[in-house]
């Protein structure tokens, strides 16, 4: 379709003269109007309508898309010798420049079509220049061939665009900021010297062919200060070296300009490998509020600089880097990005108005706050093109001067002035209001710093030498927070205990700038910190192992309902094999990752119990959930990776059962997972693959890199431990059993208490095999096969002898532990728990909780319904109590000791009024569920 015939708006000429001047033959009205305000209002324009005439009467009939307008007038230049190229490119940016303007000006084409115009050439430019002077060494036999088995495209010289260039916004006087490199792993070392040498010459005559002013104008202006340490490295560096220093120097501007970084010429594929390895730096791990500040200093730095701390004044004003201007959205989108985009990749769009649009879909701005900066952004690089056209000037300031500024007015179609004036100011002042307060450096808090003892001074006073507060910047941002962090523990009711555990948690942390930073940014993670320090030593322990947990906090819907077992279990699987399949990530990331996410949900029902949100049956379930989602999207990716050495499961593959208190999905903060593995075989011997195993060894083995995957210590932690001891045989069993082993052994050797593990059995994750066959899915069969066992093993007559002789061991290995909450001994939780089992049993039912499985006993005759329903509330008091217990510590809890922030959770989970009361009612419990259980089975004899 013709330029005319999509033109929506017209820029009005202020020099008729100079619009007569530029009509066209032969164009239309709404064309030649086009022409003559364009012309009118722009010396530069006006000079190129006159000098591409010819060129813009044969393109103004042509339908035009910024990439087909590039590759018509870059044709054929690919073999163009440099001294050719050079006025050939000119040529180029003349007629793309010319066209772009129009259509930008006339409304044919949007400010995004604009900018990816300008954007392709630049492009298109910098491929051409590199690949001709490179071709050009090649041929004076200056560049030694690639090692033996690498072929790098164009030498494996590549630049990255970066700025607006990276990210496909270039203006119309846009500097093209380049950072070139090569890839050094492509040479071999005897030749890097020779290599380096020859590319730093073909980039100095590429620069050349694009920067310098020629009697055929310029093709960009082309600054390549952004490579590492520009002072003292050439303008082309290997690879290596620059990983080298951006993981051992760099600095958070340059994270903050790699958000925008792309290959751009060139050997892109290395390009592509290069930002890949480099995004561990540009993307950190944990949110990253230490940023806010670098981006403060940075915009401080650039306002002392160019003088720019007065009003809002539109004549004068710097449109890209004073106040309210297009830097400050940039800064604003590109520090939310840093701070968050190393968790979700959805937030690291090189694009501004894309990436205001991404971390509002995620929650970290409000809508309304992205929808008016999007439009503001927009508008003032509409304005900034303008500014530009007039004279191709490489300036973004508004002019001084009436006439000038009507120059500017009228390509905006305008001639009201004095209003457009008023618009541009009132804008400005609206993003100036909308990002000045993000940026504004935090205010000393209010809060009064609490009268210390000499005691309590001596404690705050030792950390200083902590290693969370070595660094000079650690003690400036740690000293802006402590007197919210000292008020936050002392309101609690006991503050020397608060601030003995905050002291504890301090002196663990490896470091302390990025955790200061968060709290300096969101000061109620100071409050929640001072209530876990006030109530749970064992909280605040884990919080120091995995500080980075709270980034969840504010990260996540960390205060929204349970999400339930199925999105858990999706979003982990989501995050996993989205580890697996980034270019940095790889099998032992993925188990990182696992681990960071079941740390992060494990803290939040931590908190949630901690803060009543939810009680100690709830808690329990959503501890089992994590652990049976960890395991279900773990035991895949295992078998995966297993299967890439030794071939996929043979058989029917296998499942993994929960026993205990995963299996009856009443877990603990501190609770380990009771596992057993069964396979199907289905008659094969041994796994394909470029490393065949024999079917028991297989599973034996790949149970073991599961067990590696849940247990080991990393970097981020350990996952859970582990208890296979419930297998059959014990330890002297194997590891993995199949499901014919594992049928007789239960129907024909298994002792009683295995039974009553049974009881709880549950399949919680399966690892498909490579056979098909018309049968039940095997963790069907496993669980009708449990059903089996239980119907003909509770018959015997052995269960209540058994369990009794089970009870007499148990109470006699007990010695003198007299903590509070333990879970052995008569009428406690585990005595209830195995009674419950022999209920389930005899009774034959399938129920796995507790208190199902009394009642299940009632209905089969079992037991009375009272004494049953006083065993039922017995075993709900006693859960609470411990799980309370196991969440304040890891070590036996003995309520004098626990604080008095502990000893009210405590009270609050009981519904007992004080420590008496607990105290009295605890024994009345245990008692009478030891006289109901002794009642039920009597000793032999």
């Amino acid at each position: 379709m013709k330029l005319s015939d999509n033109i929506t708006r017209l820029p009005l000429p202020v020099d008729r003269a100079r619009a007569a001047a530029a009509s066209l033959p032969g164009a239309g009205p709404q064309l030649s109007a086009l022409i003559a305000g364009a012309a009118g209002s722009s010396p530069y324009l006006a000079g190129l309508i006159a000098r591409e005439a010819d060129w813009l009467a044969a393109a103004s009939d042509r339908g035009q898309t910024p990439a087909t307008l590039v590759a018509t007038e870059t044709t054929g230049f690919g073999s163009l010798p440099p001294p050719e190229l050079g006025p050939a490119l000119r040529q180029a940016k003349r007629r793309v420049a010319l066209f772009a303007a129009l259509a930008d000006l006339g409304g044919a084409w949007s400010l995004d079509q604009v900018t990816d115009a300008l954007t392709r050439l630049a492009d298109r430019a910098t491929d051409l220049a590199l690949r001709a002077h490179v071709e050009a060494e090649i041929r004076r036999g200056k560049l030694p061939a690639a090692r033996p088995g690498a072929s790098p495209d164009a030498a494996g010289i590549f630049a990255l665009a970066m700025g607006k260039m990276g990210a496909h916004e270039l203006n119309y006087s846009s500097d093209i900021d380049l950072i070139v490199l090569y890839d050094d792993d492509a040479y071999a070392p005897e030749d890097q010297h020779e290599v380096r040498a020859a590319l730093i010459r073909a980039t100095r005559k590429a620069a050349a062919t694009l920067s310098d002013l020629t009697a055929h104008g310029y093709v960009f202006r082309t600054d390549l200060r952004l490579r590492p340490d520009p002072s003292v490295t050439p303008v082309c560096i290997s690879a290596s070296a620059a990983l080298a220093y951006y993981e051992g120097e760099g600095r958070s501007w340059e994270r903050a300009a790699y958000i925008k970084a792309r290959p751009c010429a060139g050997d892109l594929a290395a390009g592509a490998r290069f930002l890949a390895a480099l995004r561990p730096f540009v993307w950190r791990r944990h949110l990253d509020f230490a940023t806010v500040e670098d981006t403060h200093d940075m915009r401080r730095r650039i306002r002392d600089h160019k003088g720019l701390h007065g009003g809002i004044h539109a004549p004068g004003h710097d449109l890209k880097l004073g106040r309210g201007g297009i830097r400050e959205i940039e800064f604003f989108a590109q520090t939310r990005q840093l701070i968050a985009g190393g968790r979700d990749p959805d937030l690291r769009s090189r694009r501004t108005v894309e990436a205001l649009a991404s971390l509002a879909e995620k929650g970290w701005i409000p809508p309304d706050v992205a929808a008016d900066l999007s439009a503001h952004y927009r508008e003032h690089r509409e304005i900034e093109h303008r500014i530009q056209m007039v004279n191709d000037a490489q300036t973004h300031v508004v002019p001084t001067t009436d006439d000038a500024i009507a120059l500017i007015v009228g390509l905006s179609g305008e001639s009201d002035r004095s209003g457009w004036v008023s618009r541009l100011e009132a804008r400005l002042q609206r993003v100036e209001h909308l990002t000045g307060d993000f940026f504004a450096p935090a205010a000393a808090p209010d809060t009064a710093r609490p009268e210390l003892t000499e005691e309590q001074s001596s404690v705050v006073e030792g950390w200083q030498g902590y290693p969370a507060l070595r660094s000079a910047r650690a003690r400036h941002l740690f000293g802006r927070i402590e007197p919210q962090v000292l008020a936050s523990l002392f309101r609690a009711a006991r503050p020397d205990e608060a601030l003995a555990r905050f002291d504890s948690f301090l002196r663990g942390l490896p470091a302390g700038v990025q955790l200061f930073s968060m709290f300096e940014s969101n000061p109620s993670l100071i409050d929640l910190l001072g209530d876990i320090c006030a109530t749970s030593p064992a909280l605040a322990s884990y919080l120091a192992r995995h500080p980075e947990v709270l980034d969840a906090v504010i990260a996540g819907r960390f205060f929204a309902p349970w999400p339930g077992l199925a999105t858990l279990r999706a979003g982990l699987a989501e995050t996993l094999d989205r580890t697996m399949a980034a270019p940095d990530g790889g099998y032992e990331r993925a188990l990182d990752a696992a681990r960071r996410w079941a740390h992060e949900w494990q803290f939040r029902v931590g908190v949630h119990h901690l803060r009543g949100l939810i009680e100690a049956e709830q808690a329990g379930q959503h501890y089992a959930d994590l652990a049976e989602a960890a395991l279900s999207a773990l035991a895949p990716l295992v078998a995966g990776e297993f299967a890439r050495r030794h071939g996929p499961a043979p058989g029917m593959g296998a499942a993994v059962l929960g026993m205990g208190s995963l299996g009856a999905r009443q877990m603990n903060a501190l609770s380990d997972l009771d596992l057993l593995v069964i396979y199907d075989a289905n008659g094969a011997e041994a796994s394909e693959g470029p490393r065949p195993l024999a079917t028991r060894a297989y599973y034996a083995r790949l149970t073991q890199a599961l067990l590696a995957a849940l247990t080991a210590p990393t970097a981020a932690g350990r996952l859970y431990q582990v208890d296979m001891r419930l297998r059959p045989s014990g330890r002297q069993g194997p590891v993995a059993t199949s499901i014919g082993a594992f049928s007789d052994y239960q129907l024909h050797e298994a002792w009683t208490w295995e039974h009553l593990a049974l009881t709880r059995a549950r399949v919680v994750a399966v690892i498909p095999g490579s056979a098909t066959a018309d049968i039940a899915p095997l963790s069907l069969r496993i669980e009708a096969l449990r059903h089996e066992i239980l119907a003909r093993c509770g018959t015997n007559p052995r269960v209540m002898p058994d369990f009794q002789q089970m009870r007499a061991r148990i109470f006699s290995s007990l010695g003198d532990d007299t903590a509070l909450t333990r879970r052995l001994g008569r009428g406690r939780l585990q005595d209830i728990e195995l009674f419950a089992q022999t209920l389930a049993l005899r009774a034959g039912s399938v129920s796995r909780r507790a208190g199902m499985q009394i009642r299940a006993g009632v209905k089969a005759g079992l037991v009375g319904a009272e004494a049953a329903e006083r065993l039922v509330r017995a075993h709900e008091f006693l859960w609470r109590l411990y799980c309370g217990a196991r969440l304040l510590t890891e070590r036996p809890l003995d309520l004098e000791t626990i604080g008095q922030g502990g000893q009210e959770f405590l009270l609050r989970e009981t519904g007992c009024d004080d420590v008496a009361a607990l105290r009295a009612r605890l024994e009345r419990l245990i008692a009478a569920a030891g006289d109901i259980i002794d009642a039920q089975s009597p000793p032999e004899g």
